[in-house]
């Protein structure tokens, strides 16, 4: 079995770019690469789950995610932090074109990119983890059966500062102000084991 920590791209590992394809653009967020690989000396697998709506508007390519997904993981590979396998929902259901117009199975909130590292992976949902700046990065994880953690960089602080202490409760197990808080919590999670 498979320790994974599923990850959420634009707003969690990279800074939040508006439709980001251009690897110049590419600005990874402080302290991540370091944590990410915290996270793989202790074991586990890092798998990005990313809705790309851009390319179901035309405004970029597959190809063009693909190749940022390569630049990012060059960075990241010079800190000892690669992702293992990187997954991308390009549909949208009301904004998309031709065939990327379509209600998918992948587009997260649902649960299909989680499936399809499935073949890759046997993941031991009880000591894996979803990390995310968005509700739907958590409500993704939380159907799959995976901790959810909100991390409060991209979007993530201001939706945590707006919701009551009830939602918070069901959301997500934790909210974490950074991606190395975030890891802090998982591996004092491991150690508690």
């Amino acid at each position: 079995m498979d320790k994974i920590v599923y990850l959420d791209r634009d707003g969690t590992i990279n800074k939040e770019v508006d439709y980001l394809y251009r690897p110049e653009d590419l600005v990874i967020l402080p302290g991540v690469p370091e944590a990410l690989r915290r996270l793989k000396e202790h074991g586990f697998r890092l798998v990005v789950v990313t809705n790309q709506a851009g390319v179901a508007r035309g405004y970029y390519k597959e190809e063009d995610v693909i190749a940022l997904h390569e630049a990012l993981n060059e960075r990241l590979s010079k800190e000892g932090a690669t992702i293992d396998y990187f997954f991308y929902c390009p549909h949208h259901p009301v904004h998309g074109i031709m065939e990327y117009k379509k209600d998918c199975h992948c587009r997260k909130p649902e649960t299909g990119m989680f499936e399809m590292a499935e073949a890759f992976y046997s993941p031991d949902k009880a000591n894996s983890y979803m990390i995310g700046d968005k509700l739907l990065d958590t409500e993704a994880g939380n159907r799959y059966g995976v901790s959810s953690i909100l991390v409060g960089t991209g979007y993530g602080k201001d939706i945590y500062d707006s919701m009551s202490e009830a939602e918070k409760s069901v959301k997500f197990a934790h909210y974490a102000p950074s991606m190395d808080e975030a890891v802090d919590f998982i591996l004092a999670k491991e150690g508690g084991k």
